[in-house]
């Protein structure tokens, strides 16, 4: 399983796991959420420089 770094996970790459993903950004400040199941692209982000966080992974 691929695992974030610390620049967390960017738009248009594949999920590690399916759940819950948040927006984060440049300043680590949250947005919105969106679900994305595993190995599908994240979606773009509204502003650039943004990236994704792992929130609320998918139970089975």
């Amino acid at each position: 399983m691929a695992k974030a770094n610390n620049q967390g996970l960017r738009p248009g790459q594949s999920a590690p796991r399916s759940g819950q993903y948040q927006q984060v950004g440049p300043r680590g400040g949250g947005g919105a959420e969106r679900t994305v199941a595993r190995g599908e692209p994240l979606p773009p982000t509204p502003k650039p420089n943004m990236t994704y966080r792992l929130v609320d992974p998918t139970k089975h």
